[in-house]
């Protein structure tokens, strides 16, 4: 999706193209020409008229009824987005509500929480933030037999959480393998991370110092490295505030509403959007259909990632709206408190 180049346009139409940009951001309505002709452009209306002729047929506006006035096209957001947009600081307000949210006591996942919530009542969109793919340290394993061919892997960490994960063993694996296997395990992960942990039973047994039989081994180089691939690949998405989508510019088309709402439950869909913006340098803008996920229901994302104190990437915060949000006002909103999540990161 992509349209001419800022500067192929005239004087006259990019400050016709922006006005009507920032009428519509600002109301949900079409700008009509009209509104145009007492904005302060000193053009009569036919010259406006054909104007806005023009960038339609450029493809940057359209009329959704013949006697409406223009509103911009998603390719159209996206050239005022990347060239013509003045992006300003979040206010003084913004910024306070912002870090007293995040002050608040308690574990980082409320401080998460509570990023994606203040994010959903200040920019009246929905708040969403990728929790950071942090491994536990583990205190203890447990291998219990389910059934020929299967076992249950029971992990607890030392946070006092408890991971359960059924894993493939040989059909004939006998008891004394099991348990061995669980002994083995529970003295390598004691105060590990589980990549930690298969890194260096990997390079034990490698070693040939590994007293384990054939059938252990191989029960540990499967069921183990399996589910610490699993851990990593599983984000966890809080999202707040997706009520704000339902405003009255959304009511008037309740199909969109639903298929909407369709996408947000799709928190593993959203996710993987998310996770688009990891590597980016600065916030990234999703414009309807630029995206998959929600090109049905014509919705926008701006999603920041939001690092350690090491500079690593540990997951993105944003929200998600109609294409019509205030992208000036969102976007350093958005990017200020991806910059507060990061002071909080140890």
């Amino acid at each position: 999706m992509s349209g001419p180049p800022i500067t192929e346009l005239t004087t006259r139409a990019r400050d016709i193209f922006r006005l009507v940009v920032e009428g519509y951001l600002s109301t949900g309505q079409p700008v009509g020409s009209k509104t145009l002709a007492v904005s302060g452009l000193n053009l009569s209306p036919a010259s406006i008229r054909s104007v806005l002729h023009d960038l339609e047929h450029l493809g940057l506006l359209a009329a959704p009824h013949t006697s409406a006035g223009r509103m911009p096209t998603e390719v159209g957001l996206r050239l005022f987005v990347d060239g013509m947009m003045q992006v300003a600081e979040p206010t003084q307000a913004e910024r306070t509500a912002i870090e007293r949210q995040l002050a608040a006591p308690g574990p980082i996942e409320a401080a998460l929480a509570a990023a994606s919530s203040v994010l959903s009542d200040l920019s009246a969109c929905a708040g969403v933030v990728m929790v950071p793919r942090r491994e536990p340290r583990l205190q203890h394993l447990q291998l219990v037999a389910l059934s020929p061919g299967k076992a249950l892997a029971v992990l607890v960490g030392e946070d006092g959480g408890i991971e359960n994960r059924v894993v493939d063993v040989p059909a004939h694996l006998p008891p004394s393998a099991l348990e061995a296997a669980s002994n083995y395990l529970s003295a390598q992960l004691v105060g590990r991370t589980l990549s930690e942990a298969v890194r260096a039973i990997r390079a034990e047994i490698a070693s040939g110092k590994s007293a384990l039989d054939a059938a252990s081994r191989d029960l540990v180089e499967r069921g183990l490295a399996l589910w610490s691939e699993d851990a990593l690949k599983r984000p966890v998405l809080i999202v707040r505030g997706a009520s704000n989508l339902l405003d009255d510019a959304a009511i008037t088309d309740l199909e969109r509403v639903r298929q909407l709402l369709d996408d947000l439950e799709s928190k593993q869909s959203v996710a993987e959007l998310l996770d688009a913006a990891r590597e980016a340098d600065a916030t990234r803008i999703f414009i309807g259909a630029e995206n998959r996920l929600f090109a049905l229901s014509g919705s926008s994302v701006i999603a920041s990632p939001y690092r350690d104190r090491e500079g690593r990437v540990v997951g993105v915060v944003g929200v998600i709206g109609p294409t019509r949000l205030n992208y000036a006002r969102v976007v350093p909103m958005v990017d200020f408190t991806a910059h507060s999540l990061g002071k909080l990161i140890g």
